[in-house]
């Protein structure tokens, strides 16, 4: 029974590394080909599934950590954490690739617009879309080991900007879009991510023989 769980398990984790490639390669085509059909045949394209997969799988991209550490003895769960980088490469490669048909049409006025007011705005929760798309751009530029190796660890802190990303989209598709799905990511996240916190800090506390209580700077 436990050679036959091993070779599951290994058939598993190779699938998981298959899949991260597909998604990889699949990402690479979109940031080649989208851009060109937004600028020249956004007719042929549906825009809201294009979002709502960028959404989906940058929603799977935050809760499968905290999933992984909610549920340890689930053992096919924590390598799914290996498909966080495919998963959002592939959902930053859309938001980029609407960035750069942009690009494509008026190069000029895009870097204009960075030193207009209106850009970084609250009006229209603008601020919070450029944010999130800058955020796409830094996480996409940065998801490879070349950099990991030349950021050492602040490629850790800029990796940290998936949570700007997440949460700048997904409040201005709900209060923008009134997109009801959007507020449900959000506050699936929270509460996983919250729960996930307190599970890894909580046994430090009893251990001490001290209490829980919030950090504090004393």
């Amino acid at each position: 029974m436990g050679k036959l769980r091993q070779i599951y398990m290994r058939t598993y984790l190779s699938l998981i590394k298959k899949s991260q490639l597909i998604l990889l390669v699949i990402s690479i085509g979109i940031l080649v080909v989208l851009p060109i059909f937004l600028v020249f045949y956004p007719e042929f394209l549906n825009f809201k599934i294009l979002y709502a997969a960028a959404h989906l799988s940058l929603f799977l991209v935050m809760i499968v950590r905290p999933l992984a550490d909610l549920l340890p003895k689930l053992k096919f769960v924590r390598p799914l954490v290996i498909l966080r980088k495919g998963m959002g490469v592939f959902s930053a490669s859309i938001i980029v690739s609407f960035i750069l048909s942009k690009v494509i049409t008026d190069p000029v006025g895009w870097v204009a617009n960075f030193a207009t007011t209106s850009y970084w705005s609250l009006e229209n929760l603008a601020l919070l879309a450029h944010l999130a798309d800058i955020s796409a751009i830094l996480l996409l530029i940065t998801s490879n080991n070349l950099s990991k190796r030349l950021l050492g660890k602040n490629w850790k802190r800029i990796q940290r900007l998936s949570y700007v990303y997440f949460y700048g989209s997904a409040l201005y598709v709900f209060f923008i879009f009134e997109d009801d799905v959007a507020l449900f990511y959000m506050v699936i996240v929270v509460i996983l991510t919250t729960l996930a916190y307190i599970k890894k800090r909580l046994p430090k506390q009893t251990k001490s023989g001290s209490s829980f209580t919030p950090n504090s700077i004393t």
